[in-house]
């Protein structure tokens, strides 16, 4: 009898990676995930911030983000470089297989978690509009992660952004409509896309204490004629990272006479790990940037380079230098 259970003791600790969980992702979709997952691969760009804010950057081993362009990702999270790289958002399995993923990350309905989940690959969808609902992906990520650091860290991210949350809409939430300015946020200006209601977008703009002169339009990214811009009449313009320049569009004689381009409220997004104005992690210094922006009589004890540099060094455990944390302010890429 001693010697069976010295067997099966022997054949326990030789196949720990059979032991499983069960998480429920963003999509609502129950998946069994391996009890350790050590190798990821994830097709959600922003979702990257998430796996290093909960400190398993390092374990992203497929990736769809290059280092052309988020190059703070990269200098950051440098094992990127040795990760698989594709172009597109969709991985071949058997590329998958062959660096022995356990689980992949998929922005939700994109259609490829079917096709992972067929060849063995736990796959999950994953999804936020808002922020309360990211802090649920947060969540949600580190229970797949299933360590005690990342439920840790996703803890204390959330309890970040809620603070932040609280702070900000203290000073924003009894601002009447008038002193709301119009705010229309591009992401691209040539084709030209904008970014209307129901998107985090959205909510950052409401809450810093704006309105979204794109309110009209619904979803992230849709493509609008410059005479609807005009017709809008934004009081301030927030320009995507990499949408360019209004004075090299094929717009900028047209847009000359929008009220945000005559004042100079035309303002380059921050970009750091992700795109600050996007779907990551530092979403939560975004709402506090455009906050303070908006209302600068409202935030003027708010000094974003240090509140960027103590972000970075708790979430990404990266100590960025006072120069360097002005280059993120700017969207502009570290120096060599």
């Amino acid at each position: 009898m001693k010697t069976c259970h010295t067997w099966l003791l022997c054949v326990w600790l030789a196949f720990p990676a059979l032991a499983t969980r069960q998480v429920v992702d963003d999509a609502g979709h129950t998946v069994t995930v391996p009890a350790h997952v050590e190798r990821i691969a994830d097709g959600w760009f922003a979702h990257h911030s998430v796996l290093m804010t909960l400190g398993a950057g390092r374990n992203i081993v497929a990736t769809v983000n290059h280092e052309e362009n988020q190059p703070w990702m990269f200098k950051i999270n440098p094992s990127l470089r040795q990760a698989l790289q594709i172009r597109g958002t969709s991985f071949n399995s058997e590329d998958l297989l062959a660096r022995h993923v356990d689980v992949v990350f998929v922005a939700k309905g994109k259609g490829d978690a079917q096709s992972y989940s067929q060849a063995g690959i736990p796959a999950l969808e994953m999804a936020f509009t808002d922020y309360a609902s990211m802090e649920k992906s947060v969540t949600t990520t580190a229970e797949v992660l299933g360590t005690g650091q990342a439920r840790v860290r996703a803890t204390a991210y959330n309890q970040y952004l809620n603070r932040v949350l609280a702070d900000v809409q203290a000073k924003t939430a009894e601002l009447a409509e008038n002193q709301r300015p119009r705010v229309l946020h591009i992401q691209s200006l040539n084709p030209l896309k904008v970014d209307g209601r129901n998107t985090l977008i959205d909510t950052w703009i409401t809450l810093a204490g704006g309105r979204n002169a794109a309110g009209e339009v619904d979803g992230n990214m849709k493509e609008v004629s410059p005479e609807r811009v005009l017709y809008w009449q934004p009081q301030v313009i927030i320009l995507g990272a990499g949408c360019g320049d209004i004075a090299s569009s094929p717009y900028a004689a047209l847009f000359k006479e929008l009220n945000a381009v005559k004042q100079g409220n035309v303002w380059r997004n921050p970009a750091g790990v992700f795109p600050w104005d996007r779907y990551g992690t530092e979403s939560a210094l975004q709402l506090q940037w455009a906050a303070s922006k908006l209302h600068p009589a409202l935030f003027s004890g708010l000094d974003m380079v240090s509140v960027t540099r103590d972000f970075y060094r708790q979430f990404f455990d990266y100590s960025l230098t006072q120069e360097q944390a002005m280059r993120v302010l700017n969207a502009l890429p570290p120096q060599e």
